[in-house]
């Protein structure tokens, strides 16, 4: 049996029929939008004067949580347990998934 899907964009302003999806950024924050031909062609004209005066920029850094002295532990505890049962680990670095899971597997928190 074959299937047919079919996915009708609706213009997010006035409930008609979109032709495409417009993304843009604004204050941090990504956006994105179904608009008509002429929607997004009133949306891009909106935005002229600003982006004439305005000056393109790089995404901001994603930023990672630091570690803590919690991980710092666990990571600790691991290598320890590792190396009593004879599994090769570094000293520095990360710990390969299967040690975690072997840790984690003999009651270890």
């Amino acid at each position: 049996m074959a299937q047919r899907v079919t996915v009708a964009l609706e213009d997010n302003l006035d409930g008609g029929r979109a032709e495409e999806t417009v993304r843009f950024g604004f204050e941090g924050a990504d956006y994105e939008i179904d608009l008509s031909r002429k929607n997004a062609a009133a949306f891009r004209k909106q935005l002229v004067p600003f982006i004439e005066h305005a000056r393109k920029s790089g995404r901001a850094p994603v930023r990672r949580p630091g570690r803590t002295a919690a991980n710092r532990q666990l990571s600790g505890d691991i290598r320890a347990w590792a190396k009593d049962h004879g599994i090769a680990v570094s000293e520095r670095g990360r710990i390969p998934a299967s040690v975690v899971e072997q840790y984690h597997a003999a009651g270890g928190r």
